[in-house]
């Protein structure tokens, strides 16, 4: 198992597709597309959700959001 932490509310499958793509911390997302994240097998809209709010904590962002993303 991987040994990033990931905020509480990110899901174990949408943790593990972040592992498979290289992602280690939250740090790394910063500028990365919601749509590209979306694309990974096992994340979902509750998992970008979750992880946005805890880069605007860190004052950090995702790149280009995600055309049809709607709360």
């Amino acid at each position: 198992m991987s040994d990033a932490i990931w905020p509480r509310g990110v899901s174990a499958p949408a943790a593990r597709a972040l592992a498979a793509a290289g992602y280690r911390n939250l740090e790394q997302l910063a500028g990365v597309r919601e749509r590209d994240l979306l694309a990974l097998h096992g994340m979902g809209p509750k998992a970008i959700r979750v992880l946005l709010e805890a880069l605007v904590a860190q004052g950090l962002d995702f790149g280009e959001p995600a055309a049809d993303q709607s709360t």
